[in-house]
């Protein structure tokens, strides 16, 4: 068992991997022995997370690549850089996304419009990128998982991608103006799970698993006001911390998940559970 829910040695790319969840999970993948590949639109961080890594981790054991997952030539060059080092690609895990966040740093850049005004360039610009370009980036990817013959795709869904936001989450009773879930969010990642489906299915004779996971609620400096009406709502009664998420990705990037494709696991203390 030990030998099966083991990572070493497999390459591993992770897009969207400068931020919480990305960031988390390559530390994990990495301390399990494999190859990791940090990608990530952030220009302005690669070098700083280039010297972070390389102070832990051996230079041959992963890679830092700026990456816009929109681009055909930003995925393309990422694809030849990861065969260039590694010679494959075993797991790509689809992380990169637009997303409101509520703790103490992002609130201030919620868009505060109800539905009814949310700005359609902003539902485009989270579409383009959540939606759009993870597609771009899982066809990148497929074509060299097919010439190596095998792979393994693992989506990250939302709870807001199997149910509704619950917008009392986010009114805290002190008649400041409420600062809405928005629309785009919920419309480009409502996908993922029958994306999912659709990739496990489409690519099960090809040696190509897909599954996904549906994160809530990672615990990132919220204020007091927030963290008491979420654990209010949560069955487990508290938000996630961040190293919670470690099993669960290396647990389905391992060959302990090898007979598991089309699965959408839930790590969100039992959120959609009520």
């Amino acid at each position: 068992m030990k030998e099966l829910i083991s990572v070493k040695d497999k390459v591993i790319l992770v897009t969207g991997a400068f931020g919480l969840i990305g960031k988390e999970i390559s530390t994990a993948f990495l301390d399990g022995e494999a190859k990791v590949v940090l990608a990530d639109i952030n220009a302005n961080a690669a070098e700083t997370i280039a010297q972070e890594f390389g102070a832990k981790y051996s230079a041959d054991s992963f890679l830092v690549q700026v990456l816009d997952i929109t681009s055909e030539e930003s995925a393309a060059a990422c694809m030849e850089a990861i065969v260039a080092k590694f010679g494959r690609l075993d797991v790509l895990v689809n992380n990169a996304a637009i997303d409101a966040k509520f703790d103490k740093q992002g609130t201030s850049a919620v868009n505060a419009s109800r539905f009814e005004n949310y700005p359609m360039e902003l539902l485009r610009k989270s579409v383009e990128v959540n939606l759009t370009g993870t597609v771009l980036m899982t066809q990148h990817a497929c074509r060299q998982m097919l010439k190596q013959g095998s792979g393994n795709i693992i989506n990250v869904a939302s709870t807001y991608s199997m149910v509704a936001p619950n917008q009392q989450l986010y009114d805290f009773g002190d008649g400041a103006e409420i600062k809405y879930k928005p629309i785009d969010y919920i419309a480009s990642k409502s996908f993922i799970p029958n994306y999912t489906r659709y990739l496990a299915t489409f690519y099960a004779k090809d040696n190509i698993r897909c599954n996904a996971i549906v994160p809530h609620g990672i615990f990132n400096d919220h204020e007091e006001k927030f963290l008491k009406n979420f654990a209010r709502m949560s069955p487990l009664g508290r938000m996630c911390n961040r190293e919670e998420l470690n099993g669960p990705f290396v647990f389905l990037a391992s060959d302990a998940s090898s007979y598991m494709t089309g699965s959408v696991l839930s790590v969100d203390g039992g959120w959609t559970a009520w």
